[in-house]
Parts: C-alpha cells; sequence; structure tokens
C-alpha cells in the first residue's frame, strides 16, 4: 500500500506521516517544502509533477492548500487556484490515472460560515464568508461529483487544529504558546470570539480510522468532523496559555479581523459513533503540552531559527 500525502510537510500531514509509516504503510510526500529523500517536491499546482505522484499511489489524502483564512485574503487568486482548481486537477488526473486512488479531502470548519445554530452538525449547509471557505466548499462539491466517474471519496472537515511546533508560529494558540513561554506579550483578536479547538494527536487518529475505511474498500462514507463539539473564547486560550507560562505575559487585546467566523464548534457524534473515535486531549491539557514544548525550545540553539522561520 502506498498513499500519497500532498501537503505531506505540515502540521497534520508530517503527523500523519510518522503514523501511516509506523503501520508500515509507504508514504509519498508532496510538498512545497523540500525534503532530503522525498521523490516529489513541489508546488500542487505543478500538473505534471502531480501526475508522477499519483501514478504511484493507492491512496491519497490531500492536504495541500492555501490552509489560513488569512492568507487567502491576501491573495484571493492564489487561493482559488489552488484549493479549488489544484484539486479538480487532481480528481481529473487520479480518474485517467491506471490505479484510480482513493481520495481523502481535508476540508475546513469554514465552509459554514456563521452557522444560524452551534454546534454545527455534517448537515449544516455551505455558507461561506471568505475566500477560503468558499474554495473548499467548492472543492468539496468536486470530491463528490467525482464519485460519479468511478472515484472512492472522502471527506473530513477539521476545525481549528493545534498541538506541534511544527506548525505555522503565527496561528493563534501556537502564538499564544509561544508568547507564553517567553513572557512576550499575548495579542488576542477578538476575545469574545468562541472556537473548538482540537488536539492533532485526536486530529491524527481520527484521520487514521477514516484512511483504514479506505483502504478496506468503504465506499459513500459520509462527511466527517473531527471536532470536540466545545467552545473556547480566545480569551480563555490566552489565560490558559498565560497560566501555562507562569503568567509572565501581559494580554493585550485587540478588534477582531471582519473576515473571520466569530464562533464555531462542531458535533462530532455521528463521527465517533462511526469510527470508534474520541478527543481525548481537552484544550487546557493541550496548550499545557505546546507551551512546555515551546519553553523547551527556547532552551535549544535552534531557537532563532524557528522564531525566524
Amino acid at each position: 500500500m502506498k498513499i500519497l500525502i500532498t501537503g505531506s510537510e505540515g502540521l497534520i500531514g508530517s503527523a500523519l506521516t510518522k503514523r501511516l509509516e509506523n503501520q508500515n504503510i509507504e508514504v509519498i510526500g508532496f510538498d512545497k517544502k523540500f525534503t532530503e529523500g522525498h521523490p516529489f517536491y513541489g508546488d500542487i499546482l505543478n500538473q505534471n509533477l502531480l501526475q508522477l505522484a499519483i501514478n504511484e499511489c493507492d491512496g491519497i489524502i490531500h492536504l495541500a492548500a492555501v490552509s489560513r483564512v488569512i492568507w487567502g485574503e491576501k491573495n484571493p487568486d492564489l487561493c482559488w487556484k489552488t484549493n479549488y482548481e489544484a484539486t479538480v486537477t487532481l480528481l481529473e488526473k487520479s480518474i485517467t490515472s491506471d490505479k484510480k486512488p482513493w481520495i481523502l479531502y481535508a476540508s475546513s470548519r469554514e465552509v459554514y460560515g456563521n452557522p444560524s445554530v452551534l454546534p454545527a452538525t455534517e448537515k449544516t449547509p455551505h455558507s461561506p464568508i471568505n475566500i477560503y471557505g468558499e474554495s473548499k466548499a467548492a472543492a468539496e462539491n468536486a470530491m463528490l461529483e467525482a464519485r460519479d466517474s468511478g472515484l472512492n471519496t472522502a471527506i473530513v472537515r477539521f476545525s481549528n487544529v493545534y498541538g506541534s511546533l511544527n506548525d505555522h508560529h503565527d496561528r493563534v494558540i501556537p502564538a499564544f504558546c509561544k508568547a507564553a513561554a517567553t513572557g512576550a506579550p499575548i495579542r488576542v483578536d477578538g476575545s469574545k470570539n468562541t472556537f473548538d479547538f482540537t488536539h492533532i494527536d485526536d486530529v491524527a487518529e481520527g484521520t487514521l480510522k477514516i484512511i483504514n475505511l479506505l483502504c478496506a474498500g468503504e465506499k459513500n462514507l459520509p462527511f466527517f468532523h473531527l471536532t470536540t463539539g466545545k467552545q473556547t473564547s480566545l480569551e480563555q486560550a490566552a489565560n490558559l496559555a498565560n497560566k501555562a507560562g507562569k503568567n509572565q505575559s501581559e494580554i493585550r487585546e485587540a478588534l477582531p479581523r471582519q473576515y473571520d467566523v466569530p464562533h464555531f464548534c462542531g458535533d462530532s457524534s455521528q463521527t465517533q459513533r462511526i469510527l470508534d473515535w474520541t478527543p481525548n486531549i481537552d484544550i487546557e491539557e493541550g496548550i499545557k503540552r505546546l507551551t512546555a514544548l515551546f519553553q523547551d525550545l527556547v532552551n535549544e540553539p535552534l531557537w532563532a531559527i524557528y522564531e525566524n522561520s
């Protein structure tokens, strides 16, 4: 079994790579970030390279994307090309490949926009409020349409995944934990905004269970929510990080960003039932662990490199 992971060097991709390899599954990494020994590295928009990678695999975990709302707002054309058009290309090339690999698509709670009822379920309609959410919703539709062409596709929706140093250090939870670890000020953009923060270990475990179903030939799988069903405000998260860092940081409040969804939590009861999966790491424990990782890193020679990355 060979599984292609697009976006293999990111937060979720790197966590899945380790776990799949521990199950003796060969992982084909595909990422813009060069890694020694990878047969494929480069932009997901490189169609020729993408075709070569698809020809090698039995399954695809499609994580590659303009992966943050703020990046999409800054460059909406690139966001659409990367998140939607490249996904359509991946589907087209998979349909015409000899192996016709199954595909697990990594979507986002951003497809819902501002749900009128929380927690959102998998049946909550698409209503994105930013280009990132729009591109993810369009890619979801393409994934479902590809089933008519014989591809076995599945969709998992993530929500504010955190918990590793292998992440963008200016994302909200890493930013809070990094500041708390160093005693720097913690900036909170929209302190009353609430989100469903999900630890990477729980996300990786749940995603592996979906992968196992696809490897076993299960078809027409429903949407999956890898969420906790609990809301945590940014104010609460900042205070938890500061507590983990021995309360050395000043918390500075700022106005929320206009393109951010202000509130979200997702109902994962269907996912828990189908996958026999439960999120085990609550936000207090997750923030405590991540802050400790930053505190350890501060004392390492590589800290300056990380801080400037």
